[in-house]
């Protein structure tokens, strides 16, 4: 097996996936993680979040992570050969007043990754820049939309729910944009 400190941030996903479902522990990866994977490393983030969906006791994640040499720290798990933390926030498995619409699963060499889709990777970055006016995730979300095929519409309607349909009228311009340009690829 390959050692965690060669491990790409796709692979070290897979590898504490396929752990985490050797152990039955239900996670899926959300947050900046996926963002990493769906920009093809343009935008890089230090910690990969495995939603813990089936509402896992902390005990068996501790021992899971133990048994990958992972050691906890606070709410995080640490590998001495790695500067990526990871993290099992609770679920349920939502964005915004709504559940993730689709989870996908990627092999990674190490492991299937289960890991939420584009188009509600774009919806989780967008809902920090809704309520949290977190420009770098409208800036995350603009970096998914460019690389990968996302669901505008899907998108436009989730906005409208979170009540923010004005403010997707106001973006929807340089996703589309930045999607249709060649020159960024």
């Amino acid at each position: 097996m390959k050692p965690v400190r060669d491990m790409t941030r796709l692979e070290l996903a897979g590898f504490v996936a396929a752990e985490c479902r050797r152990r039955d522990l239900n996670v899926v990866l959300s947050g900046g993680s996926c963002v990493s994977i769906y920009s093809r490393g343009k935008y890089v983030s230090m910690d990969l979040d495995f939603v813990n969906v089936a509402f896992a006791k902390r005990g068996p994640i501790k021992a899971a992570m133990e048994a990958l040499g992972f050691r906890e720290e606070h709410r995080y798990f640490r590998h001495p050969d790695s500067d990526i933390l990871i993290e099992f926030p609770p679920g349920p498995l939502g964005i915004g007043e709504e559940s993730v619409r689709e989870v996908l699963e990627m092999e990674t060499g190490l492991g299937t990754l289960r890991i939420i889709s584009p188009t509600d990777c774009v919806k989780d970055r967008l809902s920090w820049f809704y309520h949290g006016r977190d420009t770098e995730c409208l800036e995350q979300a603009v970096l998914v939309a460019q690389d990968n095929e996302i669901d505008l519409k899907e998108v436009e309607r989730w906005s409208k729910v979170e009540g923010k349909g004005d403010a997707f009228a106001q973006i929807k311009g340089r996703l589309l944009k930045r999607r249709a340009d060649p020159s960024n690829r």
